[in-house]
């Protein structure tokens, strides 16, 4: 059965759809505040519009002009650019471009920073103006960029540019409301006599709530697990989850994030402030237990054995500076008594 929208068939129904379109998308507020006073003006005179609004008798005749130009048309009085239709073309010396353009091609991606400091010896020597940064910046832009992507070479021997993936990143003015709105992941690694072990974290953004487990694995599936682990623990459902760019948080783990369909934000390289609360449990734990018992890290189930009794410790006896001096379950607890009655799932077990 085929379904009709609901303006099927209704007279001026197409007609008052554009006209809705027209006053919300395309005419501005300024350009109904201009039309506004043109109106006021027409029905009450000069003098009462001069002395109603703050505009110029100039003003208002160029108002007029453009709106008539418009063919009367509201768009006509929107804001336009202001910009000078012939702008005033950067000219320097070919040597200082030449100079730009062989930086820039044997060294991809140099910055303008850094650019200017090979630029300045050539200038000195050839006794020419030495351009500003800004006006590097602005020269590499006016010749095309100069940029210089790296490119792979496919199975039948195409060649295809090599693109960075993109990531899907934390809003800038994002704030944790809730328990679970936000759920930050990171790593810890340590070197003992030759052996890597790994220390993975997990801190609860709104609650300071952790978790920590250690492994003898840099893998995705690895990471999986303790995100299974994390979402057995900790008593409030995920809603976002927020790592770095490191290996062991793709393919298996961001595989369960969508089939649970969580939002998964990854922070912008060396970047690390974007994950602070995470890094600052990291710092808490290395300083507070790890550097203690780093020996028993080459046994990773005797050494988690101890670091679950940390964690019980951690989230509901220590203080934390972030929540007046409360523990975690003791923040949850005065803050969502409804939703959280005991800290942890399973306590007997």
């Amino acid at each position: 059965m085929q379904v009709q929208r609901i303006s099927y068939l209704v007279p001026g129904s197409v007609k008052l759809a554009r006209y809705a379109i027209r006053w919300t998308r395309m005419i501005t507020e300024q350009a109904k505040h201009r039309l506004k006073v043109l109106t006021f003006w027409k029905q009450y005179g000069l003098a009462a519009t001069l002395a109603a609004f703050p505009v110029k008798k100039r003003t208002l005749y160029h108002w007029q002009a453009v709106l008539k130009t418009g063919s009367g048309q509201p768009e006509a009085l929107n804001e336009r650019s202001t910009r000078p239709a012939k702008v005033r073309k950067r000219e320097w010396p070919e040597a200082i471009k030449g100079e730009i353009k062989r930086l820039r091609s044997e060294h991809p991606n140099l910055g303008k920073d850094k650019i200017q400091v090979f630029i300045a010896p050539l200038c000195a020597a050839n006794k020419l103006k030495c351009p500003s940064i800004s006006t590097i910046g602005n020269l590499i832009r006016d010749m095309g960029g100069l940029r210089k992507f790296p490119v792979k070479v496919r199975h039948n021997g195409q060649v295809a540019p090599l693109k960075r993936a993109k990531r899907l990143r934390k809003p800038k003015q994002f704030e944790a409301t809730y328990p679970g709105h936000c759920g930050s992941f990171d790593t810890v690694e340590r070197i003992i006599h030759g052996s890597r072990r790994y220390v993975i974290t997990f801190t609860d953004v709104y609650s300071r709530f952790a978790v920590a487990w250690a492994t003898t694995s840099h893998a995705s599936l690895a990471a999986k697990e303790f995100f299974d682990l994390v979402t057995f623990l900790f008593p409030f459902p995920l809603i976002n989850v927020l790592t770095d760019n490191g290996s062991e948080f793709m393919k298996h783990f961001d595989t369960e994030l969508k089939r649970l369909h969580l939002t998964h934000w990854h922070t912008y390289p060396k970047t690390p402030k974007m994950n602070a609360h995470c890094e600052r449990f990291n710092r808490s734990i290395q300083e507070e237990h790890i550097d203690y018992h780093t020996p028993e890290l080459l046994n990773p189930t005797k050494f988690n054995a101890g670091l679950m009794k940390y964690l019980l410790w951690f989230n509901t006896e220590r203080p934390h500076w972030g929540l007046k001096l409360q523990a975690p379950t003791q923040f949850i607890q005065a803050n969502f008594p409804k939703e959280c009655k005991r800290y942890l799932t399973n306590t007997k077990s």
